[in-house]
């Protein structure tokens, strides 16, 4: 009976033994699923994640703000050293750049999109799309606002242009710099045309914020080259731009200087068809920058630009011309709600040249000056004559200025800047808003500013 027993309690343990075995195989399976699903959910996780970290990595932020504090050597002053002096000022605290910039580069393409916010609002500054060819990957097509394609310095970043500002020449001719168009760029990566670059683009030619006004469009383009000498420390860039346009007369009267008279005036012409007829808006323009090594010293850059052609404006203005854009004092009339503004055509020239000597790592010491005529083809004692009909819009300027910069770290610098400007010396028979410039008026003015960049 015992051993009946024994062997019952034997076989009983055995089977609860194995009983138990097989429920820990359960479990066991139960659980290796479990951890199972659970690393296969995370590795979805992590391929999700880096799916969204590829992305974000093509997105590039970037930006940049200007606080600066003004002086100017009299109030009211009319300046291209970041605007003109209000009414009775004669000191001022600016923003003068606050720009955010978003850059989604998928290599081959890219949107870009950058603001512009300082006191006086928010403005659109760039907003383009761009493609590149897959092959070669040297041609390239870009859309949208973005950088006239004339010159070296309307692509010069201000952020990191050694002046405060652009030469009065390209403020004058490229108000803003940007224009709304479409552009095609040749620069190929590799081989003996890796030295040369090419942009061409056609253009609503009514500056970046506004409208297309009339039925032309204007071509801007700059064939460019790029020459290192590595051995020497020294590298040459320079190029040859050329703009082809024109402007929308919504006046029959025109004005051109008569060459044929003792006396250099305007002559005009008010033939009927001139309403609505287009007139040249042409430029042309080499500009050359030089960059050297010095030894001891530190790195070198001499730059200049020399441009010439025909500008269509108004009587008190050389500036690029929009008719929607007219100032009041400019404007003759007003049609059916539109401005009636007489052109005036003149043949302009102007040139800069800027050097700039690194002192060590941190310091920068600038030189710049520049010289805009808007009127060649008359002199200082001409404008103001009796019978002349030239204006404050023919008046030649020059100017100098000298700088300093500091670089507090990678993000910071301080600048120091005075612009010595010079006005020509109209007829001393000039009267009305011509009278103040029988001398040279008050208007050099000193910027300190502070730049934060990220």
């Amino acid at each position: 009976m015992k051993r009946i027993i024994f062997i019952i309690s034997l076989l009983v343990a055995v089977y609860l033994n194995a009983k138990s075995q097989d429920s820990s195989s359960v479990a066991t399976k139960d659980e290796v699923a479990e951890v199972k699903g659970a690393v296969d959910g995370i590795n979805e996780t992590v391929l999700e994640m880096k799916s969204t970290l590829d992305a974000l990595k093509k997105i590039k932020i970037s930006g940049y703000i200007q606080a600066q504090y003004q002086a100017a050597e009299s109030a009211s002053v009319g300046s291209y050293a970041g605007g003109n002096f209000p009414q009775n000022v004669k000191s001022r605290f600016q923003v003068r750049r606050g720009r955010f910039k978003i850059n989604y580069d998928n290599d081959l393409t890219q949107y870009v999109l950058q603001l512009d916010v300082t006191q006086s609002g928010v403005g659109i500054k760039d907003a383009y799309a761009s493609i590149k060819e897959p092959w070669l990957k040297m041609a390239s097509l870009t859309a949208g606002v973005f950088d006239r394609p004339f010159g070296f310095e309307i692509s010069y970043s201000s952020s990191s242009r050694e002046a405060p500002e652009r030469s009065r020449l390209f403020q004058t001719l490229f108000p803003g710099e940007r224009e709304l168009g479409a552009k095609i760029e040749l620069a190929p990566e590799n081989g003996p045309l890796s030295y040369f670059n090419l942009k061409a683009g056609v253009f609503n030619g009514v500056l970046n914020n506004s409208n297309e006004n009339d039925r032309h469009k204007d071509f801007i383009g700059r064939a460019g080259f790029q020459l290192p000498f590595e051995e020497e420390g020294l590298a040459i860039d320079g190029g040859f731009s050329v703009y082809t346009g024109a402007v929308t007369a919504n006046s029959k009267k025109i004005y051109e200087i008569d060459n044929s008279s003792s006396i250099k005036k305007y002559k005009v012409d008010s033939t009927i068809t001139n309403l609505g007829d287009g007139f040249d808006r042409n430029y042309y323009g080499f500009d050359l920058q030089l960059y050297y090594d010095v030894p001891v010293i530190g790195g070198a850059t001499l730059r200049g630009e020399y441009l010439w052609g025909t500008q269509s404006g108004t009587d008190k203005s050389s500036s690029f011309y929009n008719p929607d854009a007219a100032g009041s004092s400019d404007v003759k009339s007003i049609i059916d709600g539109k401005k009636v503004t007489d052109l005036y055509m003149r043949n302009f020239n102007g040139w800069y040249i800027n050097y700039v000597q690194n002192i060590g790592l941190k310091n920068q010491f600038i030189a710049k000056y520049d010289v805009y005529a808007p009127n060649k083809d008359v002199t200082a004692n001409d404008i103001g004559a009796v019978g002349s009909n030239l204006n404050a819009g023919d008046i030649k300027y020059s100017t100098l200025g000298l700088g300093w910069i500091y670089h507090w770290d990678s993000n910071v610098k301080f600048v120091l800047y005075y612009d010595w400007v010079k006005n020509e010396k109209v007829n001393t028979l000039a009267t009305g808003t011509l009278a103040p410039f029988k001398n040279d008026l008050k208007d050099n003015v000193l910027t300190l500013r502070m730049q934060y960049k990220f």
